[in-house]
């Protein structure tokens, strides 16, 4: 019996709201003042409205200063009065508290409370492990302020140990975006299921922020001519390539170099085995060398202990290393020797 009346309490508590401690605190203030009155001797100190309102909060608080205290046994009664008076209204507004931070971390958790963020990125989209992927990378990679922003089918948090915000909902409604902070966000990256879709939401978040770099990923990079009718600024990158698409977010324009450089016609890359007759050479000689000769620049170098990339200019290479480089046509290998040794082209 007992519990079913504390339940029906509890109940009742949470359904009060803030009325029901308001409405406890008052009364028991209102009903302890005339019988501290009656009970105490004429002209107590206690009694005196300067006084009593301060007795009041910190009896009831269970505080207990003991600046002011009754005097008389009827006093203590009513003292007592005011103590579990004021145990009851702390524990009605302990629960009530209680209450909201479990609603507002389960709002949370389901994707329904708006994203605080500014300056931000955010992950338009989730397909599971692919996601996980990329924002383990962001996180490496040092960016911090990350929003998912994913579909109905999400119902829950996805990654609730990550430090990832969370809203979930139809991906082209506008009001789903506003709360994942579109319009004050830094960088926008749409990674959807397919191209079309992908498609439709960069025409929304197009409207949405005009001042954000978009990051849509592709299947079929020959539809990315179709998002620069949106808008020309977004940048478009292969979806089966992720580290390709977090360079993108860390370093914008970084996609376009990886293009160029995969695309004929432009600064291509390549390779050469340093002839072993050369014996070892200073990484600073054959970096400048080739620089100012030929207008390329090494990349990595393969040697004994394997590949380094952007290798130091205070090192050495090994006779035979492999040389990678960017230039705007391949080098052979006598013409870099030449170089190398000082001799005329």
């Amino acid at each position: 019996m007992s519990f079913i009346l504390s339940r029906l309490l509890a109940r009742w508590i949470l359904r009060a709201g803030w009325a029901l401690p308001v409405a406890v605190v008052v009364f028991v203030f209102v009903t302890s003042w005339p019988l501290m009155v009656l009970a105490e001797p004429a002209g107590s100190e206690l009694v005196q409205p300067g006084n009593y309102w301060w007795y009041f909060v910190v009896t009831a608080s269970t505080v207990g200063y003991g600046d002011f205290s009754p005097d008389t046994v009827a006093g203590h009664f009513v003292g007592a009065y005011v103590i579990v008076g004021g145990i009851a209204t702390l524990t009605t507004v302990f629960t009530r508290l209680a209450t909201l931070l479990e609603q507002a971390k389960g709002r949370r958790m389901q994707g329904m409370e708006p994203v605080r963020l500014s300056g931000h990125v955010v992950l338009v989209g989730y397909l599971a492990g692919r996601t996980e992927r990329i924002v383990a990378q962001l996180l490496a990679d040092g960016v911090t302020g990350l929003a998912l922003c994913a579909g109905e089918d999400v119902t829950v948090h996805p990654m609730p140990a990550q430090p990832v915000e969370f809203v979930r909902g139809e991906l082209t409604a506008p009001e789903v975006l506003s709360r994942a902070g579109i319009e004050r966000a830094a960088t926008v990256l749409v990674d959807v299921r397919d191209d079309n879709e992908a498609l439709a939401v960069a025409v929304l978040v197009d409207h949405a922020t005009t001042a954000a770099h978009v990051v849509v990923t592709m299947r079929d990079m020959e539809r990315a001519e179709l998002i620069g009718y949106v808008d020309p600024r977004i940048t478009c990158v292969q979806w089966h390539t992720p580290r390709m698409i977090t360079e993108e977010v860390v370093s914008p324009g970084i996609a376009e170099v990886y293009t160029e450089l995969m695309t004929s016609g432009g600064a291509g890359t390549y390779s050469v085995t340093l002839p072993e007759r050369l014996g070892a050479l200073s990484a600073e000689h054959c970096r400048a060398t080739l620089g100012q000769v030929f207008g390329a620049t090494v990349l990595a170098v393969r040697g004994e202990r394997g590949l380094t990339v952007n290798p130091p200019w205070d090192g050495d290479l090994p006779p035979g290393a492999v040389l990678y480089y960017v230039s705007s046509r391949a080098l052979g290998r006598d013409e870099i020797e030449r170089a190398l040794t000082g001799a005329s082209r």
